[in-house]
């Protein structure tokens, strides 16, 4: 029994790279970089998404998951972006994450001739997202500090699966009792020298690094924006 499941699985996740190498394909066609931007609820993803639609030169659209509802959707079309809603609810029973499959379907529904990069925001969670490729060029992963500093060694599979690590909500830090240098060395445990960026949606500290980040990605050259 525990053979078949082990092949069961291997078998649905072979199926979901060869579809998140036909979501590559479209998306190379296009000439649009993507990033799957991964986070437990309620780290900040939404708000540092914000941050980044006002990068100058590099137009940005946003496929926004969720199991229900619209609201961060809602948030980002008010920065008059374009934004895709993707809610699994409806048509993939209600899943915790979005998989290769999810995003293809929307492909249809996404402008990619009008924008350069696409910046899915995967449901919140902190386990499954990690296991599904979607074609992306590049994983993100924030972290916030309110959710302490154990998790990359409790969920090692979400850190070692992303490119950049954002370490969000420092703003707090005065606040709360929690080791920042600890967290990062746990992240460097089980994800050696991944690139960290510390910030705070709020107050803007460390955003206009994350935002460079993201223009590199592009390959476009971008200039600060105004506090």
């Amino acid at each position: 029994m525990h053979r078949v499941k082990v092949t069961v699985i291997e078998e649905a996740l072979d199926a979901n790279n060869t579809i998140a190498t036909a979501n590559r394909a479209d998306f190379d066609r296009h000439r649009v970089k993507v990033v799957n931007f991964m986070s437990a609820p309620g780290a900040g993803k939404t708000t540092l998404l914000e941050q980044a639609a006002r990068l100058p030169g590099v137009r940005l659209g946003v496929l926004e998951g969720d199991v229900q509802g619209s609201l961060d959707a809602d948030r980002l079309a008010d920065l008059h972006i374009p934004v895709t809603q993707l809610n699994t609810a409806p048509s993939f029973g209600g899943e915790c994450h979005l998989d290769a499959n999810m995003v293809r379907s929307s492909i249809p529904a996404l402008p990619l001739d009008q924008i350069d990069l696409l910046v899915v925001e995967n449901v919140g969670n902190l386990v499954c997202p990690a296991e599904f490729r979607i074609g992306e060029d590049a994983r993100v992963m924030i972290c916030s500090i309110c959710e302490g500093e154990d998790k990359p060694l409790k969920y090692p599979l979400m850190f070692r699966a992303c490119e950049l690590v954002l370490i969000n909500k420092v703003d707090l830090l005065p606040h709360l009792e929690f080791d920042l240098d600890k967290l990062q060395y746990n992240i460097d445990q089980v994800h050696p020298g991944v690139r960290q960026i510390v910030l705070s949606a709020r107050t803007g500290e460390g955003v206009e690094e994350w935002r460079q980040w993201l223009v590199a990605l592009v390959g476009r050259a971008a200039a600060p924006v105004a506090a």
